[in-house]
């Protein structure tokens, strides 16, 4: 059985994102989707859930983190005083999001940071507190793509390779859900509806991720170059609801496929750290 985890993320940065994620789990195919618990709050590009004099070394004077994860990376490395603020800020996070009411589906970071083996293990440890069972895993596998695109390689993304499988066995030593391939990454912001239904052709046995970023427009704090009205598009359009109608492919989110004999009750929702 083929079972796949359609995701949207950053759930809650903006109206235009909101409308997006409801449509397309109302009219397609969205099956999940990660919440930002405090607008576009995560541990890099947007602002704490703490007081920014809480957390001194993981901001600027802005009381915003910094965007690139090199300048955040090199702190958590130097300080002893980061990593503790470091923690501070996940456990606020999770508590954040537990304040919402919702479940707890699974966990990711934007812009993947919790490859970074610190952030990975404090996610896991806290997240433990919360309830958490399952964690994206960032690896995608580049022979489905290239069967779809040729020219598929990225040097970043076969950079992170080592730290995905690195955190793929600290999660499964807790004995946390991971889909087994994960597509997104490659074609971040830019998963049309040819792409997406691809993908689906492709699918290989096993649980797989497709997350994207569907939004009904650009909106403050949009990434620049992607293509958002397109990823909902692609949610909505009736080739890629009809692929996912085969008896062959189950849909859900992931705690749906933690416990196989549980009925589907999707849309869930994520944290985002």
């Amino acid at each position: 059985m083929k079972r796949l985890i359609i995701t949207a993320d950053d759930f809650g940065a903006a109206r235009e994102v909101n409308d997006a994620v409801e449509a397309a789990h109302r009219s397609g195919v969205l099956t999940a989707a990660s919440l930002m618990v405090a607008a576009h709050l995560t541990l890099l590009q947007g602002r704490p859930v703490l007081p920014p004099s809480a957390v001194p070394q993981l901001v600027n004077g802005a009381g915003v983190f910094p965007s690139n994860p090199a300048v955040l990376g090199t702190r958590l490395t130097a300080s002893r005083a980061a990593r503790r603020q470091l923690a501070a800020e996940i456990t606020a996070q999770f508590a954040a999001f537990s304040d919402s009411g919702l479940t707890l589906d699974h966990c990711n970071a934007h812009l993947h940071f919790h490859l970074h083996p610190l952030v990975g293990r404090l996610m896991v440890l806290i997240g433990s507190r919360f309830g958490l069972r399952a964690v994206r895993l960032p690896l995608e596998p580049a022979a489905v793509l290239r069967r779809l695109e040729r020219r598929t390689w990225s040097p970043s993304t076969a950079l992170t390779v080592p730290f995905a499988r690195a955190l793929r066995r600290r999660l499964a030593a807790a004995g946390l859900l991971v889909a087994e391939r994960t597509f997104g990454l490659r074609w971040s912001g830019q998963m049309t509806e040819a792409r997406l239904a691809g993908v689906i052709r492709q699918l290989p046995q096993g649980v797989s991720e497709i997350y994207l970023h569907p939004a009904t427009g650009t909106y403050p704090g949009a990434a620049r170059g992607y293509r958002y009205a397109e990823e909902l598009q692609a949610l909505l359009a009736p080739e890629v609801n009809a692929l996912c109608r085969d008896s062959a492919l189950r849909l859900g989110g992931f705690a749906d496929f933690a416990a196989p004999a549980a009925p589907a009750t999707f849309p869930r929702a994520a944290v985002s750290a």
